[in-house]
């Protein structure tokens, strides 16, 4: 049960029972997107003590006498230094600190069991132990409850950091751990352990780098597009999800072809709308050929295309969308950007813009576009 009360200068913050797995729980305060596994040799490596680990900055890997089941654990936070209860068989103090303002105990497997609310500052850890030589002798009992498990204590207060110290020994398994963590090798020194993090943030980063990759092949096709297809922008994603090849025969087509290809496409777009012999439409279209300026009130029409609905003279039929989904679009309001992306300075950017445009004014039968204009330009 959790218990946040106590004396002046302490508080408990838990007691009661603490399923443990495979002999271990964890104190955890690096923020969580840190946080990784946390491994038993790198977090005694250097230390005298085997019952807790502090090795790696912002964690702490506490050992119990049980394998599997419930221990019981008290966790108190103090002012300052608690006194030394002697009933406890194994004690232990590390030095600790948190590596953010959430830190919590946490089972093996399982979420936090609870909060300490410890501040971002140097803390003295006692982590006291009784009965686990009898907690591992009488395992099977203990599981049955024929028997009481292990018992534990984890107590915190602010002090400056020393190295880890044995307190008190009894049990005969805290003294196996206490010796294998003085047969472990010495820790990574702080340039190395920096050089292992770079080395694992580079891994990191080739590994998304590669997934990022292999993403984008799969929305392009199957291959990568160029730099200036990735960063041409415009309507480029909308034509790609019509043909994926479309866009890479285009941009591999240069720019003399891929202007050709805006001009024609503009074109095709009036055409199938029944605006290309529309009287003061026409010459917009012979300017786009030629290169010049679009007339002055096509400049006007970027804006407002009220006069391209007003006039009798202009047609007005439905055409469905490109995927036959949705039907009464009007065709006449699909075709008229093409002519304004043809005069786009990018030439890549002004065939695709164009060539979407176009698909829209065919709406479903846009395949037939896409057949003629890879005949007419030799595009694979």
């Amino acid at each position: 049960m959790r218990r946040d009360g106590g004396g002046a200068g302490m508080r408990t913050v838990y007691c009661g029972e603490l399923f443990v797995s495979y002999g271990q729980f964890y104190v955890e305060s690096r923020p969580e997107e840190e946080e990784n596994h946390i491994d038993l040799s790198e977090s005694f490596a250097g230390q005298a003590g085997g019952l807790c680990g502090a090795a790696v900055p912002g964690c702490l890997f506490l050992i119990t006498g049980l394998h599997t089941g419930e221990v019981g654990l008290t966790v108190e936070v103090y002012d300052t230094a608690p006194p030394l209860d002697d009933s406890w068989e194994d004690v232990v103090e590390v030095a600790f600190r948190p590596a953010s303002g959430s830190t919590v105990v946490l089972p093996w497997g399982d979420g936090p069991l609870v909060s300490l609310d410890l501040p971002v500052t140097d803390h003295r850890v006692r982590y006291c132990g009784r009965d686990m030589d009898r907690a591992r002798e009488e395992e099977l009992a203990i599981l049955s409850g024929e028997a009481a498990a292990d018992q534990y204590l984890l107590q915190f207060w602010p002090a400056a950091p020393r190295p880890d110290e044995i307190v008190k020994r009894t049990a005969g398994a805290a003294e196996y751990w206490h010796q294998w963590a003085r047969a472990l090798p010495p820790p990574p020194s702080p340039e190395e352990r920096a050089e292992a993090q770079r080395l694992r943030a580079a891994e990191q980063s080739r590994a998304e780098e590669t997934e990022q990759r292999r993403l984008e092949a799969l929305e392009w096709g199957g291959r990568l597009p160029s730099r200036a297809l990735r960063d041409v922008g415009g309507n480029v994603a909308g034509l790609r999800d019509l043909d994926c090849d479309l866009p890479h025969a285009v941009d591999a087509a240069g720019p003399a072809a891929q202007r050709s290809i805006a001009r024609w496409a503009a074109h095709r777009a009036y055409a199938e709308a029944g605006l290309d012999n529309v009287d003061w439409i026409a010459p917009a279209l012979e300017a786009m050929d030629l290169g010049h300026e679009l007339p002055a009130q096509f400049d006007e029409l970027r804006h407002s295309w009220d006069r391209f609905f007003d006039d009798p003279a202009v047609p007005h039929t439905l055409v469905d969308s490109t995927d036959g989904s949705r039907g009464g679009f009007l065709k006449q309001a699909m075709a008229v950007p093409a002519l304004f992306d043809a005069m786009e300075p990018v030439p890549l950017r002004a065939a695709l813009d164009a060539l979407f445009a176009a698909a829209a004014t065919y709406g479903s039968d846009y395949p037939r576009l896409f057949d003629e204009v890879r005949r007419r330009f030799s595009l694979p």
